[in-house]
């Protein structure tokens, strides 16, 4: 259910089945000034999720009825907002399958409160536009793919991709400097934001989720290459 707080900055949603945490997580969120919405299982979630369009989800893996990963692939059908796993599960596996199928950020429980409302904060400062509004000679053409990083749309084939706003985010880095070759530290800067405390090879996985979209694998890789021992940049196409 929706708090009362009209002239927030953002809305958040808080899926979590721990009533105390999730108590406390919104509390949190409510004094730095976003909207806050609650779930407390996966089929609920994703139900307030397409209700309320949030622009940050923040979502515990270890939920009842649908397993938080199934959660977010049912949420991407429908919407691109941020999304911040949250796990008791400590192996690196699930992180990155998390990763996987569309999350931008996770933190391992037990968490710092705090530390988790600096991440909302940081992925909601990454630039995001309103398809439509680019000026002219804001599109670039890499072969069969064009990138509006004005509007912060991509096509395919004449076909829009639909990208989570972290690949979106590194493929617009990549492509306003499309000679220069990024290092992962980086596009960390460029994209999470120069406050951000964590695995540099997160850029690993998004950057093979992003390939994936753009139809194309490392080996065979037209869009976005890679330059051992340095980073990536932008391909020819």
């Amino acid at each position: 259910m929706r708090s009362e707080s009209a002239r927030a900055a953002a809305t958040v949603l808080v899926v979590e089945d721990e009533v105390a945490l999730s108590d406390v997580v919104q509390a949190y969120l409510e004094k730095a000034g976003y909207a806050t919405g609650t779930a407390r299982s996966g089929p609920e979630a994703v139900e307030v999720a397409r209700a309320l369009s949030p622009d940050v989800i923040i979502l515990d893996l270890g939920l009842p009825g649908l397993d938080g990963l199934e959660v977010m692939r049912r949420i991407r059908a429908f919407s691109d907002c941020y999304v911040l796993i949250t796990t008791a599960r400590s192996e690196e596996v699930d992180r990155l399958v998390g990763l996987s199928v569309g999350a931008d950020d996770y933190l391992t429980k037990p968490f710092s409160v705090r530390e988790l409302v600096a991440r909302v904060q940081a992925v909601l400062r990454r630039p995001r536009a309103e398809p439509g509004t680019a000026p002219s000679g804001t599109v670039r053409a890499f072969g069969e793919l064009e990138i509006d990083t004005a509007a912060q749309e991509v096509r395919l084939a004449g076909q829009p991709v639909p990208l989570t706003p972290t690949e979106r985010g590194l493929l617009m880095t990549l492509a306003r400097r499309p000679g220069q070759v990024f290092s992962r530290h980086q596009l960390m800067e460029a994209v999470w934001g120069g406050s951000w405390i964590g695995d540099d090879h997160l850029v690993d996985v998004h950057i093979a989720n992003l390939r994936r979209k753009l139809d194309e694998t490392a080996g065979s890789a037209r869009y976005v290459t890679t330059v051992r021992g340095i980073g990536y940049r932008m391909g020819k196409g």
